[in-house]
């Protein structure tokens, strides 16, 4: 612990290199932490959803904003469809999955009555019965590699994780069997499996609880990688990956499930590999994904107010990025800002510099910034659990810098 707290203390202040090795300093204040547990609207507005009693818990999201223009309470209320939470998002999904293919299934740790850790399969086992929805022992390399061999013989299997760090235990059968076996089989058998589960750094949950697997599995040939952000696109995501003939891996965040948003009546399937656009600019690039995207929200809003005018790109396809996307957004801005959750060593935004100054490089007026999570295991203590992932003021002084 005492090692923590000293790689924690030669950062202090904050410093974040760019892709130059240069340094852009970075100052910020604490928030002030709540006893309460919040849920974030994706038209800015924030309601309290739950109290925790004794708990210690940050404002989940403040201020969050998914567009470029601000919508009212009111026009929100008045639009079509229904308001789901991100995790009853990435149910509804499922359950549309399950009921309109038989071959669906859903495998893991307290997935059946208890519903899951985060409820997202609350009530299938009552619906699909106890065979569709398998309850499992505390044994992930064991389900996962009964869900792989499942998918060899025709099922669609959805293998969820308690928690996204725990599938490091089954870290073989995804790699040399998951994301393998359709090229080792000479094509003979599809691996059509999703694996997904809540991670990311939360709040005080530990440096075990706080994984970010992303930059583990983005090496392994075979395998697709997204990550959902809104319930608009958790459900998307989903039904699009169980579709999939691909193995899938979901990221979910697991500070996000309480993400509250409207969403349409109609069935609709996103693609697995396309960024989202979400708020259009003119002088910056920013890149992100997950958790992050509210925070770079955040910041756009004080950039605005300061006279800059950034696009903002949640990449949601981790691999293969979305280089059409990402492209025509470099050769409109030519400058790009990577901000991610990811560790900085061998992260999501080390990969896509790379592929951004391969692709692009004669495009770009100034080297590209990666802001990343600090290459240190996560605290439990709440500041300095701060201290390790990107803020708002971080970005706002990485943009000021970057557009000089």
């Amino acid at each position: 612990m005492a090692t923590i707290f000293q790689g924690l203390a030669a950062i202090t202040p904050f410093s974040v290199s760019n892709s130059n090795g240069s340094f852009l300093p970075y100052r910020r204040s604490l928030s002030e932490r709540k006893a309460s547990i919040f849920v974030a609207r994706s038209d800015a507005r924030v309601s309290q959803a739950w109290s925790t009693g004794t708990g210690k818990n940050d404002l989940l999201i403040t201020n969050a904003v998914s567009t470029k223009e601000n919508s009212s309470a009111a026009s929100s209320s008045s639009k079509p469809g229904h308001e789901l939470l991100l995790f009853e998002a990435l149910r509804e999904g499922l359950e549309e999955e399950m009921d309109r293919d038989p071959t669906v299934c859903v495998v893991g740790e307290d997935v059946g009555h208890y519903g899951g850790s985060y409820k997202v399969t609350k009530g299938l086992a009552t619906k699909f019965g106890d065979l569709r929805v398998l309850d499992t022992p505390i044994a992930e390399n064991s389900f996962t590699g009964m869900g792989i061999g499942a998918a060899m013989t025709g099922l669609r299997p959805i293998v969820e994780g308690m928690n996204m760090g725990f599938l490091l235990l089954a870290f073989n059968q995804i790699s040399n069997n998951c994301g393998m076996l359709h090229y080792t089989s000479g094509g003979q058998f599809k691996i059509p499996i999703v694996i997904r589960g809540p991670g990311g750094v939360g709040r005080q949950l530990g440096a075990e609880h706080s994984q970010r697997l992303e930059s583990y599995f983005q090496s392994i040939p075979g395998i697709q990688m997204v990550a959902c952000s809104t319930p608009y696109n958790a459900k998307g995501l989903m039904k699009a990956a169980i579709r999939s003939d691909n193995p899938v891996i979901l990221f979910e965040h697991v500070l996000l499930y309480n993400l509250k948003e409207r969403i349409p009546d109609e069935e609709y399937v996103l693609s697995l590999e396309e960024a989202e656009m979400v708020r259009p600019g003119e002088h910056v690039t920013i890149l992100t994904y997950s958790r992050m995207r509210y925070h770079v929200m955040q910041a756009a809003k004080t950039l605005v107010n300061k006279g800059y005018d950034p696009e903002v790109i949640d990449i949601r396809s981790l691999k293969p990025f979305d280089l059409y996307t990402i492209g025509n957004s470099v050769k409109k801005t030519h400058r790009v800002l990577i901000v991610e959750e990811c560790m900085r060593t061998g992260g999501i935004g080390a990969s896509l510099t790379a592929s951004i100054n391969e692709n692009f490089h004669d495009y770009l007026d100034a080297p590209i910034v990666c802001l990343s999570s600090q290459d240190v295991p996560t605290p439990y203590a709440g500041t300095l659990e701060e201290w390790t992932v990107v803020q708002p003021a971080q970005i706002v002084t990485a943009v000021e810098q970057l557009c000089q």
